[in-house]
């Protein structure tokens, strides 16, 4: 596996389905599933992770595309990001398809997948937020054929978690041929991990906007209020044009709610002011998040 692994792996299954799969790792209850690798390893050449059986899901054919079912996608979490990143998949999902166009250099695109981003769940992962504005679901696979499924925030904020010998098979997306857009900030020129992102999506048959802030927090954050505020003031009959006090101020509401101050102290003076990093983050926000509705409703 790689030459600075002290232990090498003990034993690498290649299942043809999703329930084979599933059979493996209730065979080899240590062992670690593996896509793309991009991340897995990356922890085992540093150390981090040693284990002792893989479970290869890249032969699995059925992971790799998608299907749809009552107005919904049932995306494979085998779709690579350059595979979201096509124009076929991004007249369906524009707003996922801008984040696995952003999601790195191409050998990441072309390996990463959304199945990884997912159960990774590292705050920078640009597929999150847009799932979580989208209120995904996820089709988990169980022994015996089992299947549930679990919204995409319950897992990453820790509420739901995979039980033993279940993999994430599919992840279920509404299909609201809307305007969607994300849109992500990095330190550095060109590729690179979001030091915020953020993901706005359009309901028009709900009359609602979904908002969703990434690469701050562990998990996306959905600031709720201010997607109800804005949304009462969008003429959903007419234009759907905003004021651009209206864009600025819906920016400022989604940093000060996804970055709120300080608390006053107990003996009632005064906050103590943000430090000036984070201060340059909220605006980072506010300038993603107004850029973002603005191009949506646009």
């Amino acid at each position: 596996m790689t030459t600075q692994a002290p232990q090498a792996t003990q034993s690498v299954t290649l299942p043809a389905s999703l329930d084979e799969a599933v059979a493996a790792l209730g065979a080899m209850p240590a062992a670690v599933p593996v896509a793309g690798g991009t991340d897995l390893m990356s922890a085992v050449n540093t150390g981090l992770l040693r284990p002792s059986g893989l479970v290869g899901l890249g032969r699995i054919s059925e992971l790799r595309g998608w299907h749809y079912q009552d107005g919904h996608a049932l995306l494979g979490t085998g779709l690579t990001h350059a595979r979201m990143g096509r124009p076929d998949f991004a007249a369906l999902i524009p707003a996922l398809a801008a984040s696995a166009r952003a999601a790195g250099p191409p050998q990441i695109r072309n390996a990463g997948t959304l199945g990884g981003n997912i159960a990774t769940a590292a705050p920078t992962g640009d597929a999150l937020p847009v799932l979580a504005a989208l209120e995904a679901e996820l089709v988990i696979a169980g022994p015996g054929g089992a299947r549930r499924e679990i919204p995409v925030s319950h897992l990453l904020a820790g509420r739901e978690m995979l039980e033993p010998a279940e993999l994430i098979g599919f992840v279920r997306v509404p299909l609201l041929h809307a305007p969607q857009v994300f849109l992500k900030a990095t330190g550095r020129t060109g590729p690179g991990r979001a030091t915020a992102s953020v993901a706005i999506v359009l309901d028009p048959a709900r009359r609602g906007v979904r908002c969703a802030v990434g690469a701050i927090a562990p998990m996306p954050l959905r600031p709720l209020e201010a997607e109800r505020w804005i949304a009462s003031l969008i003429d959903w009959d007419g234009e759907r044009g905003l004021a651009p006090d209206a864009l600025a101020a819906f920016g400022e509401y989604v940093a000060a709610a996804c970055i709120p101050d300080e608390p006053p102290p107990a003996d009632g003076g005064e906050a103590p002011p943000l430090p000036p990093a984070v201060l340059h983050l909220r605006r980072t926000v506010a300038a993603l998040a107004r850029r973002a509705l603005g191009r949506a409703l646009s």
